[in-house]
């Protein structure tokens, strides 16, 4: 299988994200899509990191309160849809042929499982 070109509009590390895993899986379309919104996340938390690099995580309010800076939530809920989109991916774990969707807890599980830990 060749290696299919990432969307355009992609930043370093939405493109090496795309790259791994077109090379490792063969996507089906819709997978493809996900992989898009995926890598696109990815390159706005690492943005988000950028930003935040250069400012303090605590910022003026409105009233001239102290309040944690905003891309801080931004981070969070940036997060919490790149781990929605993963799981809706379902990209195998290390010990398994085929992925499939799961829970959060039920992924840990299965890592424990995977490290020979107990779940």
């Amino acid at each position: 299988m060749g290696t299919v070109r990432a969307p355009s509009g992609l930043g370093k590390a939405g493109r090496a994200l795309w790259r791994d895993l077109m090379a490792e899986y063969g996507l089906n379309p819709v997978e493809a899509a996900i992989l898009v919104q995926v890598c696109r996340c990815v390159d706005r938390l690492e943005a988000i990191e950028v930003e935040l690099a250069g400012m303090p995580l605590v910022v003026a309010g409105s009233m001239g309160q102290p309040r944690c800076n905003p891309l801080l939530a931004e981070q969070r809920a940036q997060a919490r849809v790149l781990e929605s989109l993963c799981r809706a991916l379902a990209i195998p774990l290390p010990s398994e042929d085929v992925g499939r969707r799961r829970s959060p807890s039920a992924r840990e599980a299965a890592v424990q499982r995977w490290r020979g830990g107990v779940a």
